[in-house]
C-alpha cells in the first residue's frame, strides 16, 4: 500500500468509527440542541482537538505504552471513568432546569469555552480511544513514515472529527430539533445522563482487569 493510500485508509476508518453512536455524538447533539449552534461546534472542535492530540501519540508510538504497561492503562481508565460520570451527573441534575438564553457576549464566550472543554475532557478521558487510534496506525501507517506525515496527519484527523462532530451540531442546531428539545428537555438530558453515565461506569469497572 502506498503512503498516500495508507492515509486514506486511516482517515476512513477513524471517520466510521466517529459515525458510530456512541456519547461523543449524544453530547454534540446536546449541547448544538439545548444549548446553541455554537457550543455544538465548540464541542465538535473539542473532539478534534482530542482526536489530534491522539493520532500524535499514535505516530509517536506511545500507544504501545499503554498497551504494555497494565498499571498506567488501568489508572487513566478509572479516571476517565470518574470524569465521564461526573459529567453524567451534571447533566442528570440540570435536567428539569428550564433553559435559560443570555444574549451577554461575555457569558456566551464562557459557554463556548466551556462546551470547547467539555468536548476535549470527553475524548481525552477515553483511553481505548487512544488504543484504537494506536493500532489503526500500527496497521495502516508504513514502518517509517515520512515526516511529512507526521506532521499532517494529526491536522488531517482533526478535520475528520471536527468535520463529523460539525455537521451533527449543523444538523441538531435547526429549528425542528431545538423545538422537540425545548419541549422534552428532561427526558433527552436523563437520556444523555444516562448514555454518558453508563461509559463511565463501563471504564470504571473494567479498569482493574486490564
Amino acid at each position: 500500500m502506498t503512503t498516500l493510500g495508507a492515509l486514506g485508509a486511516i482517515l476512513a476508518a477513524l471517520l466510521l468509527g466517529a459515525m458510530s453512536p456512541g456519547p461523543s455524538f449524544v453530547l454534540v447533539a446536546r449541547n448544538a440542541v439545548g444549548l446553541s449552534r455554537g457550543d455544538g461546534l465548540a464541542t465538535a472542535a473539542g473532539m478534534g482537538a482530542g482526536g489530534m492530540l491522539f493520532s500524535l501519540l499514535a505516530v509517536l508510538g506511545l500507544y504501545s505504552l499503554l498497551a504494555t504497561v497494565g498499571w498506567l492503562y488501568a489508572i487513566l481508565k478509572a479516571a476517565g471513568g470518574a470524569y465521564l460520570l461526573y459529567l453524567a451527573w451534571q447533566i442528570w441534575r440540570g435536567a428539569p432546569k428550564p433553559l435559560v438564553m443570555n444574549e451577554d457576549a461575555l457569558e456566551a464566550q464562557r459557554s463556548l469555552l466551556r462546551s470547547f472543554r467539555t468536548g476535549l475532557g470527553t475524548q481525552l478521558t477515553n483511553p481505548k480511544t487512544a488504543l484504537v487510534y494506536g493500532s489503526i496506525f500500527a496497521a495502516l501507517l508504513p514502518a517509517r513514515p515520512p515526516f511529512w506525515i507526521t506532521v499532517a496527519l494529526p491536522v488531517l484527523v482533526f478535520c475528520v472529527e471536527a468535520g463529523w462532530y460539525g455537521t451533527v451540531a449543523l444538523c441538531f442546531s435547526s429549528k425542528a430539533p431545538r423545538a422537540l428539545y425545548l419541549r422534552s428537555k428532561t427526558l433527552i438530558d436523563r437520556f444523555a445522563a444516562v448514555a454518558v453515565g453508563a461509559l463511565g461506569l463501563r471504564l470504571l469497572t473494567t479498569a482493574e482487569g486490564n
